[in-house]
């Protein structure tokens, strides 16, 4: 299994305080079957000041510490990039991360209030070149008053990862509830630890699979944690990969990936900021950064 979101480097947020929580941390992923781990530490303006370079540093000096201790694990870069109406320019100067250098990237929205222009801003990045990937949507205080929020955003190629403790009630009933109704629903693509330590938010993916397949089956409970965490280190087009699959219908496709490529208002994938953009398209961003600015 790949975990791909997890606050696993030491001593640079809320996650591992220290090395030997890291390593700790580490022995129990391998326990249970990672084989790889982003490290993805906050990057919060004002909060967790955490840049790119420094993130990269520290994954390097993590993995080493890791090789020295004979722990078969595998690190790869990243970020839980909190939302910034600069986002873009953050990811292109690499200040921002994505997972593995890749077109995704893990975007966390505030916990308990939608910001503003938010589908606007997610446009945005998927205009850039990029796949947003937002992170517990389940866990947001907000998602009841906005699921239909949630529902578009994945129609238009979002991705949402959810994590393993909400579908197996850690973080309570209403986590627990809309991880499952997105599940059910076809809405979730990856499912990830957001493990901060060895003990009260330990790595949990074997136990997250494992409660996902009773809800949507083993084929794809794997997607999740093995077939788009695999090809997002890859960095694969999306629309090579398998949709979400809901409990009731079986796969699911978004709207965008039922249209012709040619007629997509995104255009095609490829490295990040390197397509040219349609006039409408053109129009659009001008219209968002006016907001933003």
């Amino acid at each position: 299994m790949i975990d791909l979101h997890c606050h696993i480097l030491p001593g640079i947020d809320d996650g591992a305080r220290d090395m030997s929580v890291s390593l700790e941390m580490a022995r129990r992923f391998v326990a249970e079957g990672v084989t790889t781990v982003a490290c993805t530490p906050h990057i919060l303006p004002g909060v967790y000041r955490n840049t790119g370079p420094q993130i990269k540093s520290a994954t390097n000096a993590l993995q080493r510490a890791l090789d020295d201790a004979d722990i078969p694990l595998r690190l790869v870069t990243g970020a839980d990039n909190h939302v910034v109406p600069d986002i873009v320019t953050g990811l292109r100067n690499g200040h921002l991360l994505t997972l593995a250098n890749s077109r995704y990237v893990l975007i966390e929205p505030p916990h308990h209030v939608l910001p503003p222009r938010l589908e606007e801003l997610f446009i945005e990045v998927q205009a850039a070149g990029y796949v947003p990937v937002l992170t517990h949507p389940e866990r947001l205080t907000w998602i009841k008053q906005h699921y239909g929020l949630i529902q578009r955003l994945v129609r238009s190629g979002a991705w949402m990862q959810i994590t393993a403790g909400s579908l197996t009630g850690a973080f309570g009933r209403d986590a627990k509830y809309w991880a499952e109704r997105m599940a059910n629903e076809g809405l979730v693509h990856i499912l990830a630890t957001d493990a901060h330590d060895a003990q009260r938010r330990p790595p949990n993916l074997a136990k997250g699979r494992e409660t996902a397949e009773k809800l949507i089956g083993g084929v794809a409970a794997e997607h999740l944690v093995v077939t788009r965490p695999s090809a997002v280190l890859a960095n694969q087009i999306p629309s090579n990969l398998p949709g979400p699959e809901s409990a009731s219908t079986g796969p699911t496709t978004t709207e965008a990936e039922r249209r012709p490529r040619e007629s997509r208002t995104i255009p095609p994938f490829g490295p990040p900021g390197r397509h040219a953009l349609d006039g409408t398209h053109r129009g659009l961003l001008g219209r968002l950064r006016r907001l933003f600015d």
